[in-house]
């Protein structure tokens, strides 16, 4: 085990190596050796001199962003000492059911390509390319055949393996020691219980002052946004992440989030980010890859018929192209348990030299995927932004959602999490609902894998979304989703089949987060 010292001493290092090299590093260098020239700059006392220019010229917080950044994605430094498959994820059950997730849905994917005779890339002839920049914005209207396309999978298929998870050294099959049968995860991981979870989200408590909730005890509404909005403006202007993370955790005012959450996770949109996104247009451009048509098809199937989000459709195009582009997507595989699925060139089967990451970002899109960025679009209008703050987000968020691991953050970790606190504070509601065919989880895992985006309007997910921000972590996913039951238990008392008990929760669509977060958390009995 390492002491606190020798942690400190390796993660330190650790961001140092992650910083060298980037573009903010060759900056801070470029500005350090300008300002030599500068008359206020004195040889004796030289280092201090160059210090002093660099945090009044905002640089200093610059460099600070992107360390508290590094912070929030790099492993704890306990795994470093592991094997480095540890750093992906410390349990071996863990690793093995991913990977062979994994395959199945390689082998879903290569036998679409086989069956359809299309091949996984092909280049885009001048009239193909030609076409598709005269329609770059306004690909919705684009209506090309589909119909043979499917899915790689959806959301059902991932649970029933999540389902099928079991530890090899956990013995289940003794009901005295747990109550392992209540719900269908069955895996023993450490998740928060009610009593922990107040703990660890102070802010959300029933007199704090909150966005989202119309009534407060002791300060009116309208008080507390003037006041919460002006420390906001401030925030902004101070462009320190860490405040703009703990600012978030009471939520943002309309006007403030897209530069908070920009803030919070660094996100930047300097000339060589807006290059960077014009060179992955260009790969779109030459390059069709089969993932092209899923990403068509799920944008077709959900985003085009959402109430909030079809007026976006050419945006979510534009982003997810790009997106499937993006070789520096495939960084966050050093942190996720999941492996980029890798192809062969043609005629080289099973010669690993000839292997390639595919798609080029790693990560297959499935049923739903589209719906991670269309909130997005509520925010950013320019899309290059748009893409980078989608993509940061992605990279430290919402691939926990479709990845088998043991983090807190993971869909795995979320669904245990839902059914312990419905279980422990329903029981009566658990235990009917599993009675008559309705598991809890069979409906709440559509919501969770999607982070509720496309189930909640688009005021409240945003509301949800600030506290993911806020407390970097996806657990409150996991406690909406219980209170949503909650809020609904008169009803769900009365539901005989599964089919009832999703007609009584089919429409979230008027649920006011904030509320059902601070009741269920804190006015649900101990």
């Amino acid at each position: 085990m390492m002491d606190e010292g020798s942690e400190l001493s390796v993660t330190i290092a650790q961001v140092v190596q992650r910083l060298k090299g980037t573009h903010l590093h060759s900056q801070l260098e470029r500005q350090a050796k300008e300002c030599l020239h500068r008359p206020e700059i004195k040889l004796e006392c030289l280092k201090e001199d160059v210090r002093n220019f660099l945090k009044k010229s905002g640089w200093e917080r610059k460099l600070q962003n992107a360390v508290y950044r590094e912070l929030h994605v790099l492993p704890p430094p306990s795994h470093l000492a592991a094997p480095p498959e540890h750093t992906k994820e410390p349990l071996a059950y863990m690793r093995k059911a991913q990977a062979s997730w994994e395959n199945r849905i390689l082998k879903s994917l290569n036998s679409m390509c086989t069956e359809l005779g299309i091949p996984l890339a092909r280049k885009r002839s001048a009239q193909q390319q030609k076409e598709l920049i005269n329609k770059w914005n306004e690909m919705g209207t684009d209506e090309p055949d589909l119909s043979h396309f499917r899915p790689v999978y959806a959301p059902k298929d991932f649970l029933e393996v999540l389902i099928g998870l079991r530890n090899p050294n956990h013995d289940c099959s003794d009901r005295a020691s747990s109550r392992c049968h209540w719900g269908l995860i069955q895996v023993p991981l450490n998740v928060r219980g009610i009593q922990q979870m107040r703990e660890a989200f102070p802010e959300l408590g029933l007199m704090a002052g909150q966005l989202g909730v119309d009534d407060h005890t002791h300060v009116p509404p309208d008080l507390f946004e003037a006041e919460h909005v002006r420390v906001g403006k401030r925030v902004v202007s101070e462009q320190d992440s860490a405040a703009a993370q703990q600012y978030s955790r009471q939520g943002c005012p309309t006007g403030l989030r897209a530069d908070l959450w920009t803030l919070i996770l660094n996100s930047t949109n300097e000339p060589e980010d807006v290059m960077h996104y014009e060179q992955l247009k260009s790969a779109v451009i030459i390059h069709d890859l089969l993932v092209d048509n899923l990403i068509y098809k799920d944008v077709k199937l959900t985003a085009s018929n959402d109430d909030y989000y079809f007026v976006f459709e050419d945006y979510l195009y534009q982003v997810l192209l790009c997106f499937s582009r993006d070789t520096a997507v495939l960084e966050h595989f050093s942190y996720n348990s999941a492996t980029p699925p890798k192809s062969y060139i043609r005629e080289k089967q099973g010669k690993e030299d000839y292997a390639v990451v595919y798609p080029p970002n790693g990560v297959i899109p499935f049923h739903g995927f589209s719906m991670y960025v269309a909130p997005f679009c509520f925010l950013y209008n320019e899309p290059s932004r748009l893409y980078r703050v989608f993509r940061e987000m992605y990279m430290r968020y919402f691939f926990r959602l479709h990845s088998i691991s043991s983090s807190p953050s993971g869909i795995v970790s979320l669904c245990l999490q839902f059914e312990k606190l419905l279980q422990t504070h329903l029981p009566q509601l658990f235990y009917h609902l599993r009675e008559v065919g309705a598991q809890p989880l069979r409906i709440a895992f559509k919501w969770m894998v999607r982070a509720f985006s496309g189930y909640l309007s688009t005021d409240q997910l945003l509301l949800l979304w600030d506290r993911v921000l806020g407390y970097d972590s996806l657990e409150i996913v996991a406690v909406l989703a219980a209170a949503v039951f909650a809020f609904r238990v008169e009803n769900l008392m009365e539901v005989m089949s599964l089919a009832a008990a999703e007609a009584v929760l089919a429409d979230l669509s008027t649920l006011k987060v904030m509320p059902l977060l601070q009741i269920f958390l804190f006015a649900t009995a101990t």
